[in-house]
């Protein structure tokens, strides 16, 4: 805490605490002995790799606002460290926290490629669009290393498979060749999140995502590649990014999206207490101004997870964002939505020919 009493931001993380597991026996707290000086504190914490063992790695889920039943995610927990991100609860069913440990003890699954043969090769497995890296980032910095997403995507280009990727990293332009192979056969779509065109913003509520400008970048090298590319302007954060909705959806049409779309902060479970944190920790003045609006959004609760309220909200604040969106997403030309994923031409994998795929 500083002087102020508000938390104090860690370099590189977007999490300013890292409170235990909701299923933890024991729980810390912390206290000032009156020792503690600006010369014993910590250094930021360092990332950590772990194995995550699967014995399955396609999850299906039959929600009615979300647009896939089938998703894959080759990693659990996210380096970019987003302050926002809906997913942090799910560290606590590994046991640890949903705030510096999502960002910096990423669990990895090294035999999802063997684990997705498998899977696809049933004889009662039925061709349904895959979304890729839905939950965390599938192209996270520790991709770069690890290729897990390039091993994924290649099985999924050999089967022609359909596909589709939301991410905010470019690393993806690293996989471009295997994405344009899948794109002529209408197998392939990537939604790009933006969530701010301010790089200072981005820098603190995104610290080791790339940058909105790479992504706008990346989302034209795919797009000249003939890879159908749309724009989330995710979250729209109150009275901190949301009067920007129309420039990012101007500036991704610059950069070749066909698509747009927007969703509107959520804070599941301990997300609520570590976004606040992050709000008083840089925009002290701000932090009860968004949290009330949120409210204006949710019948006067800070979060409303039911399906169809969780993503966009409800009320006059909510409704105004949806009239904007919708009026940007004519004046751009993205309300077309990207042309649907084709399913005709998957080819289970056969035993004999899995061994070539690596």
């Amino acid at each position: 805490m500083n002087r102020q009493g508000f938390p104090v931001p860690i370099r590189g993380r977007g999490s300013v605490s890292n409170p235990d597991s909701r299923y933890a026996e024991l729980v810390r707290e912390g206290f000032d002995d009156g020792w503690a000086s600006d010369e014993s504190a910590p250094g930021p914490p360092r990332t950590e790799l772990i194995i995550d063992h699967a014995r399955s790695v396609i999850t299906r889920n039959d929600s009615p606002d979300v647009p896939f039943s089938q998703s894959i995610n080759p990693y659990r927990g996210c380096e970019h460290g987003c302050a926002y991100c809906f997913a942090r609860p799910s560290h606590a069913y590994l046991g640890l926290s949903p705030g510096l440990d999502f960002e910096t003890r990423i669990a990895w699954k090294p035999d999802a490629p063997e684990c997705l043969l498998r899977e696809l090769g049933r004889r009662a497995y039925v061709c349904s669009p895959i979304a890729l890296g839905i939950n965390t980032d599938a192209y996270q910095p520790v991709e770069r290393r690890l290729r897990l997403t390039r091993r994924l995507l290649e099985i999924l280009a050999e089967t022609r498979h359909p596909v589709s990727i939301v991410t905010k990293s470019a690393l993806i332009e690293r996989d471009r060749d295997v994405l344009t192979d899948m794109a002529r056969d209408g197998l392939v779509q990537v939604m790009f999140s933006v969530t701010t065109l301010d790089g200072a913003l981005a820098h603190s509520l995104e610290p080791r995502a790339a940058r909105p400008q790479r992504r706008l970048e990346a989302m034209r090298s795919l797009s000249d590649a003939g890879i159908p590319c749309g724009v989330l302007c995710a979250p729209l954060i109150p009275a901190v990014n949301d009067h920007e909705l129309e420039a990012v959806f101007a500036a991704a049409a610059e950069a070749g999206a066909r698509s747009a779309g927007y969703v509107l902060l959520r804070l599941p479970r301990e997300v609520r207490p570590l976004f606040r944190a992050w709000l008083e920790a840089r925009y002290p003045d701000r932090a009860e101004h968004v949290y009330s609006l949120m409210r204006q959004a949710h019948g006067g609760r800070e979060y409303d997870a039911r399906f169809g309220e969780r993503m966009r909200g409800r009320g006059a604040y909510a409704d105004m964002l949806g009239q904007r969106a919708r009026l940007a997403q004519r004046r751009f030309r993205l309300d077309q939505g990207l042309p649907p994923l084709n399913c005709s031409r998957f080819r289970p994998p056969s035993i004999s020919g899995q061994g070539e795929l690596f």
